[in-house]
């Protein structure tokens, strides 16, 4: 049983052992030189490990983010690192992990954990939903030609610069934090994470490729957006080029800011195609395309999210209408979840809180503590959710008024992998 393998947190000298378990998980080898990149932004008092003897067996860790929400942002567990050594599966070491995970993320105060699933299929065991898609694109030389149109045409297109990457970090700092509260699945960057982010170790480019690049839109004002992308050349047998550009990052304050950065990309010389992933499923390009079969769209998943002190989240975020319902919530892995839980939300011209307690009322709506995670940022259906079994409309329109109220004017969009 998982009992007989103790946990605790590592030392910083056991770092590179406990990466050595996760790459041998994964199927990866790791060079040194990335394992002290993992190094720079891991929490050694957030990292665990499963020991059998003092040889470590699995692995589990947790960043401390602040992760935006509708409406506003909290703090949140963003769990990594998960993996357990293929010789010692189906022994309960996943789940013991998991659960201290998540008990250290509720003693730190933190409502909600997120993460990106190697496999989907694991983590709806463990209560998590999934929160947000993105999409990756894919552009032909010749292909994609953005306008912002002509509602924002008060502002002028920007000028665009190359920059160092590392060298522009306040720049590109300034134009991301005008974007993050407006953005749900979003968490915020300090100067360790925007550090890891820019660096450019040999160990992470794919073979062949370039260096990162940097282009900011700027005007007088300063910086209104960046991208940060890689290229490969290429040349075809016919002795045509076909290199490649890879859209690693791109955020913009403005549309004109945005239709320059797409443009500029999707027009360098040489370039046979243009891939950018882990765009947000409402991306602006495709908008501004005459055509968007030529994004060439490619759905995936992205965020999941476990609601860790119920009330607590609900009340975190706000709610694009009113609406008052008694969800009963099950939730097996904490059950301090489970039960009737009365939210009773204000509209947008209101001052935005809610309330959440435990009721001895009839439930208007019974789900899961996934489906909850599921919708929590605003992307799922709960009526997709109720068409597929995992939540029950016990009062007739109370679907709807719930829905109507956790649905968001942005796709909410987490496009940083950690």
């Amino acid at each position: 049983m998982a009992e007989t393998y103790p946990i605790r947190t590592i030392k910083p000298d056991e770092f590179t052992a406990l990466c050595q378990v996760s790459a041998e998980a994964f199927l990866e080898t790791l060079p040194p030189e990335l394992i002290e990149y993992e190094r720079e932004v891991v929490e050694f008092d957030r990292t665990i490990a499963a020991f059998d003897g003092d040889q470590i067996v699995g692995t589990a860790g947790a960043y401390s983010f602040e992760l935006v929400v509708p409406g506003g942002r909290g703090p949140a567990a963003g769990v990594s690192l998960v993996s357990v050594r293929p010789t010692y599966r189906r022994r309960g070491i996943l789940t013991s992990l998991m659960d201290r995970l998540l008990a250290d993320a509720a003693g730190r105060g933190e409502a909600l954990a997120i993460l990106f699933a190697s496999e989907p299929s694991i983590y709806g065991r463990f209560g998590y939903g999934l929160a947000t898609l993105h999409q990756s694109l894919l552009f032909k030389r010749g292909e994609g030609k953005p306008s912002a149109g002509t509602a924002t045409a008060e502002r002028e297109a920007p000028r665009l610069r190359a920059a160092v990457p590392l060298a522009a970090k306040a720049e590109l700092a300034t134009v991301f934090d005008a974007v993050l509260p407006y953005q749900p699945g979003m968490v915020a960057r300090n100067d360790c994470w925007w550090n890891h982010l820019l660096a450019d170790p040999t160990a992470i480019k794919p073979p062949g490729m370039s260096a990162l690049h940097c282009v900011i839109a700027e005007d007088d004002q300063g910086p209104r957006g960046y991208a940060l992308y890689r290229t490969k050349a290429s040349w075809g047998d016919d002795h045509l080029a076909s290199g490649t550009v890879i859209v690693r990052e791109l955020f913009s304050a403005d549309p004109a800011a945005t239709a320059a950065l797409w443009t500029d990309l999707l027009t360098r010389d040489l370039a046979g195609e243009v891939t950018a992933r882990m765009r947000s499923m409402d991306d602006p390009v495709v908008a501004m395309l005459a055509n968007l079969r030529q994004a060439r769209p490619s759905p995936s998943d992205g965020l999941w999210l476990r609601l860790i002190d119920l009330p607590a989240a609900l009340r975190m975020r706000r709610y694009a209408a009113a609406a008052d319902v008694v969800l009963e919530v099950a939730d097996p892995v904490l059950p301090a979840n489970s039960g009737r839980w009365r939210l009773l939300t204000a509209g947008p011209d209101a001052d935005g809180t809610a309330t959440c307690a435990r009721t001895d009322d009839r439930a208007d709506l019974r789900l899961p503590v996934h489906a909850l995670g599921a919708c929590y940022l605003g992307r799922s259906s709960l009526g997709q959710l109720a068409a597929a079994g995992q939540v029950a409309e016990l009062t007739p329109g109370a679907l709807g008024r719930l829905a109507a109220a956790m649905s968001w004017d942005r796709a909410p969009h987490s496009p940083m992998m950690f």
